[in-house]
């Protein structure tokens, strides 16, 4: 069977040599397909963790409560939910799987200094915000608790804010004025980049929450649009969201069966939610390679039942001086599988090359993985075998007589 075979692959590259215009054309329609399966493999589980990566990096394992509008009484009756920073501070007290927890404000303001102004989003929260949302200082230093206490006129602006209005000036010490009211800048953020949802997180002010009411936007007391919680691990926010939820519950005097006046999402539900989309995007776009590779078996095997017709003769020869039917099945069949093999390998590589440019262009950390490389090269075989069978079992079937006959 060895020297079956052997001679089989002797007899297909020489094949392949001689008619080597429709070789190239068969084995590139192989190539594509098979760089295409790399190169979305690869760059699927590259967009994922980047994704993944900038949800992970935009707080340390939060959770966002939210205030919900809730059915009181009757078809219209309804009841915003409230929020406020004694529900963040009772979070933080409480619950033993939070390890911060931090009430949060915003709104569009316009920062003036000398003669410039900028439009940009203005927060107020508290010091437990920096450390959920990774925020550090680059420049200068973070308001104090008697900053809070005492609603000090101080801020801290984020990089894109101190671009437009200080150019390549220090910002700390500066004063700007926010409506009539003037604040002191103590700080500047490092530099964050864009959010998962498209924000800049640069482009912003804050400041402390009492501050943000009394000078900014004014509010009912303690009223919060948001707490940011951020649970002690990434293993215990399941355990930190049942918290949260009962303490709520409990100071929101939310009797059994009762809609809550609040939500509470999770970090990990929106890690969910992308890895969700993320794997439908790639079973899209492996269905439009594995398309392409359809295509290019049924290729492989228009030109082998070619490569057939026009080997009549040749074929009738063989069978005439002792040549088996299953030596010629064989010999076909390794053709097929040779030409799919040599496409597959060549699209491998150009599936790597492809995914490294692309990968290095994107700034993606991005590589094929031997599982993915396996199986391009295995399903290229695949496609010879299945796809080259049909000829192969024609050529074999051939009459000796018949195929002598054939000019």
């Amino acid at each position: 069977m060895t020297g079956l075979v052997a001679n089989a692959v002797r007899l297909a590259l020489f094949a392949i040599v001689r008619n080597k215009t429709r070789s190239v054309l068969t084995v590139l329609g192989i190539l594509i397909g098979v760089a295409a399966v790399v190169s979305v493999t690869a760059l699927a589980g590259g967009a994922s963790a980047k994704v993944g990566g900038a949800i992970d990096g935009f707080a340390t394992n939060a959770l966002f409560v939210n205030p919900q509008p809730t059915q009181t009484s009757g078809a219209k009756g309804k009841a915003t939910g409230r929020l406020t920073d004694a529900d963040a501070r009772a979070l933080s007290r409480e619950a033993a799987s939070v390890a911060y927890a931090a009430p949060f404000l915003s709104t569009q303001v316009q920062m003036v200094y000398q003669d410039r102004n900028v439009n940009t989003m203005a927060a107020g929260s508290l010091l437990p915000y920096f450390p959920i949302r990774r925020y550090t200082v680059d420049k200068g230093a973070l308001w104090t608790e008697a900053d809070e206490t005492l609603k000090t006129k101080v801020c801290i602006i984020g990089g894109t804010v101190a671009d437009k209005l200080f150019g390549t000036d220090d910002p700390v010490g500066r004063v700007v004025r926010i409506g009539v009211h003037p604040f002191r800048i103590i700080g500047v953020m490092a530099r964050r980049g864009t959010s998962p949802f498209g924000e800049d997180q640069d482009d912003r002010i804050l400041m402390p929450i009492g501050t943000f009411r009394s000078r900014i936007m004014h509010t009912a007391p303690g009223r919060a649009d948001l707490i940011l919680v951020s649970a002690t691990s990434e293993e215990t926010t399941g355990r930190a969201e049942a918290e949260v939820r009962a303490i709520l519950t409990q100071r929101h005097r939310i009797t059994p069966g009762s809609e809550p006046d609040f939500t509470v999402n999770s970090q990990a539900e929106l890690r969910n939610m992308q890895r969700g989309i993320t794997d439908a995007l790639t079973a899209l776009l492996l269905g439009v390679a594995a398309v392409s590779l359809l295509v290019g078996g049924i290729g492989v095997m228009n030109i082998m039942l070619v490569s057939v017709a026009e080997r009549t003769r040749e074929i009738g020869i063989r069978m005439s001086i002792g040549a088996r039917a299953r030596d010629i099945l064989v010999q076909f069949l390794v053709e097929a599988v040779v030409l799919t093999m040599v496409g597959g390998f060549l699209g491998t590589l150009l599936g790597v090359g492809g995914t490294l440019a692309a990968g290095k262009a994107l700034d993606w950390d991005v590589s094929p993985t031997p599982g993915s490389l396996a199986v391009a090269v295995l399903t290229s075989s695949l496609i010879g075998i299945v796809f080259g069978f049909l000829p192969a079992r024609r050529a074999a079937t051939l009459d000796p007589i018949d195929a002598l006959r054939t000019e």
